[in-house]
């Protein structure tokens, strides 16, 4: 899930250096969403992990 959020933020830097502001935005909005819900998985996993 990180990776994705860091490949669209990669997507927006690129697109914003070109010119495509509209572009620029969504790829870092979803990648905003991506890098959230990433943390929020990576939280709860760590919480329910099972312990040996």
């Amino acid at each position: 899930m990180l990776n994705w959020a860091l490949i669209f933020l990669i997507v927006g830097l690129v697109a914003s250096v070109l010119g495509a502001s509209g572009v620029a935005a969504v790829a870092g909005q979803v990648a905003w969403v991506l890098f959230i819900i990433g943390i929020i998985m990576l939280v709860v996993h760590m919480i329910t992990a099972r312990k040996p």
